[in-house]
């Protein structure tokens, strides 16, 4: 059985146990875009199009809230404050860790 590998940015936070808040090190998204992440991203495996990476805070951030309208693009960035607000309730912000995944099992690198 082969297990995906996934490129994690060495600065990043080392993913948190299941159901703790989250820490923004970006394991998630990286495998898997979420169901928002599929109609942006268009795609249901690898790297969600909208994952962005703060260098200020050393934590990976969902573009659909810290850069939504670089996730819409010109044509759509008219939308942007739609899609935060759609983003929050989505991707269920302040629940908690939901990534059902062993980081050494999927081979990440850092």
């Amino acid at each position: 059985m082969t297990h995906p590998i996934i490129l994690v940015r060495p600065e990043a936070p080392p993913k948190p146990a299941l159901g703790a808040p989250c820490n923004g090190c970006g394991v998630c998204c990286l495998l898997e875009p979420c169901p928002l992440g599929r109609v942006i991203s268009r795609k249901r495996q690898g790297a969600c199009n909208a994952l962005r990476w703060d260098d200020a805070s050393g934590i990976y951030r969902c573009g659909a809230l810290t850069d939504a309208a670089g996730v819409l693009g010109p044509r759509w960035g008219f939308a942007a404050p739609l899609l935060r607000r759609l983003a929050r309730r989505w991707i269920a912000v302040g629940v908690g860790c939901d990534a059902e995944v062993d980081v050494a099992e999927i081979g990440s690198r850092r």
